[in-house]
């Protein structure tokens, strides 16, 4: 009976330690096989507006959590904080403009690169309403052209109407801030440039006033990428690999974006800014229309192209938007595979 007992005892005791075995193993490897969470931040280059779609599609969706990442995504305060955020180390990426992050690197040795293109053409445009005179860059000759004070507004004007066998200094340059689409309406100008085909070509349409436009690459202007993804070129070394996964997930969002718009602008309505910038839907509707086709590539989403950042920063050169022309290898990085 002793013996029995004993055998009953020493059983629970092989027992109990297997099972603490089976559970150290068990705990051990669920916390291997927990993926580590990464914190990056993305300042965005206005308030959420449709161009931002894809970013609150990846967040919704779960794509970049599933990259292991917690995106915080942020507005700026003023245009230049995207670059100049970026660039101090203060973001992990910034969305700004091709011309901008070549004006940076070129004129204030500002250590800057894109890593992905995000709009492969420009919307900005000459916009003026659907009754006026005007036909080509020409026809600005005698007029009055509004502009947000933006220097390289000034420099497509001069360049377009040159190409069009026009003097540019007969063009009336008025800088009218952004006070844009009302500008044109009112009659204060005759044109205005500076303005978007995604936005205030569609306010206007929203609030009943046509407009017609000129495409700048249709009068010697390059095609150059509206919108990058940039980063520094410490952060580049440092965060590679975030970056990277940031952009595997933000490809899903704009895939899902591009098969699903509705949705897709269902959730950006869902995060907008309603104090500073209330979106009306049927604008962004008809942006998310025209964007679209100019994100899409078929390099894949956010892949850039040597020669294009080439001509691009050759016509800002001649233009005299920058003394110096940035190394184009240190400028960009092609993030797609």
């Amino acid at each position: 009976m002793r013996m029995k007992k004993r055998m009953v005892i020493l059983l629970s005791l092989v027992l109990g330690l297997l099972s603490a075995c089976s559970n150290g193993e068990s705990t051990s490897g669920a916390e291997e096989g927990k993926k580590e969470v990464k914190d990056i931040s993305v300042m965005l280059d206005w308030y959420p507006n449709a161009v931002h779609s894809y970013l609150y599609v990846a967040q919704e969706k779960g794509y970049f959590e599933e990259e292991g990442l917690n995106v915080n995504l942020q507005f700026p305060a003023n245009p230049t904080d995207p670059i100049n955020l970026a660039a101090a180390g203060k973001v992990t990426v910034g969305i700004s403009y091709q011309p901008d992050v070549i004006m940076a690197r070129a004129n204030q040795d500002v250590n800057i690169k894109s890593v992905g293109a995000i709009v492969r053409s420009p919307l900005n445009r000459i916009i003026f309403m659907e009754d006026s005179d005007i036909q080509s860059p020409k026809d600005l000759e005698g007029k009055t052209v509004g502009y947000p004070g933006i220097p390289l507004n000034e420099s497509l004007i001069q360049s377009m109407v040159k190409e069009d066998g026009g003097d540019p200094e007969k063009v009336k340059m008025v800088d009218v801030g952004f006070e844009l689409g009302s500008s044109i309406v009112s009659e204060k100008v005759d044109a205005v440039i500076g303005a978007y085909i995604n936005h205030e070509v569609p306010v206007l349409k929203h609030e009943g006033h046509e407009t017609r436009n000129i495409n700048p690459t249709e009068y010697g202007i390059p095609s150059y990428y509206e919108l990058v993804a940039v980063t520094s070129d410490q952060t580049w070394e440092k965060e590679k690999e975030s970056i990277e996964a940031f952009w595997r997930a933000a490809t899903k969002g704009y895939e899902f974006t591009a098969e699903n718009p509705e949705e897709a602008l269902s959730i950006l309505l869902s995060n907008q800014d309603e104090a500073n910038f209330p979106l009306v839907e049927d604008v962004e509707v008809q942006s998310l229309d025209i964007l679209l086709p100019l994100m899409e590539s078929e390099g894949g989403f956010g892949s850039q192209d040597q020669a294009q950042w080439e001509e691009t920063i050759s016509w800002m050169k001649n233009a005299g938007l920058i003394e110096k022309e940035p190394a184009v290898e240190d400028i960009f990085v092609n993030i797609v595979e």
